[in-house]
């Protein structure tokens, strides 16, 4: 199991995070493989996520929302009846510090898979750590401006 976490302190109230994070349609904003997070309709708390991968492959699975707790915590993760290569789960929280500062800390875990799917959620996977960083601190640059 492959886990990639980052902590980074933004310049927004924490219900605006949050408000933000929620419906998680807005990652492919700040996660540049995710191509689009769109609800289940009929699936409360569920969203369809496509992702790309190398030579035009597309990776889509299924996650549901495991915890909610505005304005505090949203986590994930994939259902059972997707693909079992596609093994993925995520959470981010949201400290209030006063004075319209918010911690916000985000941590994806990851089962790297096997066969074609595996080689493409791999390359989609190469370097978890940048990735997360670097959409940490596209969120904050887009939560700052608005």
């Amino acid at each position: 199991m492959g886990i990639a976490a980052h902590y980074i302190e933004v310049e927004a109230p924490a219900q605006a995070c949050y408000d933000w994070w929620r419906p998680l349609t807005r990652l492919p904003e700040i996660f540049s493989d995710v191509e689009s997070v769109e609800p289940v309709h009929g699936e409360n708390g569920h969203t369809r996520w496509r992702v790309s991968g190398p030579a035009g492959v597309t990776v889509e699975w299924i996650a549901k929302i495991t915890e909610d707790k505005a304005p505090h915590t949203i986590a994930w993760t994939t259902v059972e009846n997707t693909d079992p290569d596609v093994v993925n789960s995520g959470v981010v929280r949201f400290h209030g510090k006063g004075s319209g500062l918010t911690g916000v800390e985000v941590g994806l875990r990851y089962s790297p898979p096997a066969g074609k799917v595996g080689e493409a959620v791999a390359s989609l996977l190469a370097d978890p750590q940048d990735k997360v960083e670097r959409a940490c601190a596209e969120f904050k640059r887009i939560v700052e401006t608005r």
